[in-house]
Order: structure tokens, then C-alpha cells, then sequence
């Protein structure tokens, strides 16, 4: 039984008559003097004021909506200095809502909201702009961009850097850069800034300077080694890997294996969960 429960059973249970203790009655009080006043007790705090917390003016973008009731959203918010967080957007399906046209994907928002669970309520949202629109292929990539984030970042884990990285990464997309080239760097932007990217330009085995020449395999847990002739995994030029730790993308060859790379690098860190908008984009542009 625990303390709570035996102190209440306690406080609950008949005291014998020989043990109660006698209080004699108050004298009656004089006629002129005034009754006192009963002591206010002190309001205990509401519950939203012990437990909310209020946040206002956040840079975000929505990663993924989904129903929730009849008239509201559940949204995963990817936020400048919260990280990802779950939000309900209430009415947010209703005619005439605010947010209605506002909850969009890779449009850059200003977002408030309040709670302290796991799920908070969205209170404001408002688009900021200055952020060209993803169009075709682009827009393709985008949505990749949203579901590695939303299988790969814990919520509630701030990743400043990375936001930035998005945002810079959405621009390159919406202005044609090079759709490959801009996703290897996310990709390996993504890997260290989640702890689980080695250092590319340093061999496990003998902590020696990667060479240009070698061949060499990538443990996803450890970094670059020799490989060998058992090896399952992907064989890259010791060049390549020097070129994306410089993220120089150039070399068609590095085009090529740094592809192979990354994908195998993320099927492991996603154990194996597939990547539904990576297949669309390697049918379509063999990325």
C-alpha cells in the first residue's frame, strides 16, 4: 500500500470516543463587538497557470497534418528552438478559419502555442513569406526533406542549425539548383546534426588521413575503413569521401557513390524503415 493511500485510510478511520479530545465551547461574544471576518484562504493556482507554458513567435514549418475530430488538425510543427512539435490546430478545418490556408507545407510561418504535454495547442499562425513556392520535382524533394525529418528527429529536440539548413535547402530547390547536389549535403547535414554521422576524412582502423586513392566502406556506427573483400556494404574512392566532407559535389563520380552512400547510411539509421517519397524520386530522377 502506498503512503498516500494508508495516510488517507488513516485520516478516514473513527477515533474512539475515550480518545477524542474535548474542546470546550467558545463564550458567546459581547453584543457590541462585531463578528470577525472568516480568514480568506489563498486561491490555489488554476491548472493552466501551474502547468501552461505559453510560446509566441516561433519560426516554423509545417512537416505533416493529419485529421483530428471533425473540424481540427494534428500537425508536426518543425520549429527554429523547439524542434519538431506535435500541435492541435483546432476549427483548422472549418470554412472560414484563419488558419484554414495557412498550414501549409514549406511555407515559412510564424507559430504560437500553449501546454506542456506532448501535445500543445497551435493558438496563432501566420505566414511570413519571402519564400519562392516548390513546384514539380522540387516539390518532390521537399516532401522528402519532411519525412527524413519526421523519421529521424526526436520531438522536442532543438536543431537551430539544421532549421537553418532547411530553409537554405528549400530556397536551393525552389531556385533549380541541382536537385542531387542539394540533397546530399541535407542528407549528411541531417546525420551530424543527430549525432550519427563519422568523420569522413579519417580511417577507424588506423585513425590515419583518409587517401584519395583507396577504396574504402563506411560502418554506419564507426566511420571509414579499408574494405575487404567480404564486405556487403557500398565501396566508395577515398576521394569521394573527401569531397563531401568538403560538400563538393562536382565530381560526377561523387555524384554517383555519395549517392549509394547516403542511402544506405539512412536505411540503417531508419532500421529499416522505407523511405516512401525517396522511392518516387529515385523512379523519377535516379536520385
Amino acid at each position: 500500500m502506498s503512503t498516500t493511500t494508508l495516510d488517507a485510510d488513516i485520516a478516514a478511520a473513527p477515533v474512539p470516543e475515550a480518545e477524542r479530545e474535548v474542546v470546550p465551547a467558545p463564550a458567546p461574544a459581547a453584543a457590541s463587538a462585531p463578528a470577525a471576518a472568516p480568514a480568506k484562504r489563498p486561491r490555489a493556482p488554476s491548472r493552466e497557470r501551474t502547468f501552461g507554458t505559453k510560446v509566441a513567435g516561433q519560426p516554423a514549418f509545417v512537416l505533416h497534418s493529419y485529421p483530428y475530430k471533425e473540424t481540427s488538425l494534428i500537425i508536426d510543427l518543425f520549429t527554429r528552438d523547439f524542434g519538431r512539435v506535435a500541435l492541435i490546430a483546432k476549427g483548422a478545418k472549418r470554412p472560414h478559419s484563419q488558419l484554414r490556408g495557412v498550414l501549409q507545407t514549406f511555407q515559412p510561418l510564424s507559430s504560437s502555442w500553449v501546454g506542456k504535454s506532448e501535445l500543445r495547442t497551435l493558438t496563432d499562425a501566420e505566414w511570413v513569406g519571402g519564400m519562392l513556392p516548390l513546384e514539380k520535382t522540387a516539390l518532390l524533394c521537399g516532401f522528402y526533406l519532411n519525412e527524413l525529418l519526421v523519421k529521424l528527429l526526436a520531438r522536442d529536440d532543438a536543431h537551430p542549425r539544421l532549421f537553418d539548413q532547411y530553409v537554405a535547402t528549400l530556397n536551393q530547390l525552389a531556385h533549380n539548383e541541382p536537385a542531387p547536389i542539394v540533397l546530399r549535403k541535407f542528407e549528411r547535414a541531417l546525420l551530424k546534426e543527430t549525432g550519427v554521422a563519422a568523420d569522413l576524412t579519417r580511417c577507424t582502423d588506423t585513425r590515419r588521413t583518409v587517401q584519395a586513392d583507396v577504396l574504402y566502406v563506411v560502418d554506419p556506427e564507426r566511420g571509414p575503413r579499408p574494405e575487404r573483400a567480404a564486405d556487403p556494404w557500398p565501396r566508395v574512392a577515398g576521394k569521394t569521401l573527401l569531397d563531401m566532407e568538403r560538400e563538393d559535389y562536382q565530381d560526377v563520380a561523387t555524384q554517383a557513390q555519395s549517392k549509394q552512400l547516403m542511402r544506405f547510411l539512412l536505411a540503417h539509421h531508419l532500421g529499416g524503415a522505407p523511405l516512401n517519397t525517396r522511392q518516387i524520386l529515385i523512379d523519377l530522377m535516379q536520385l
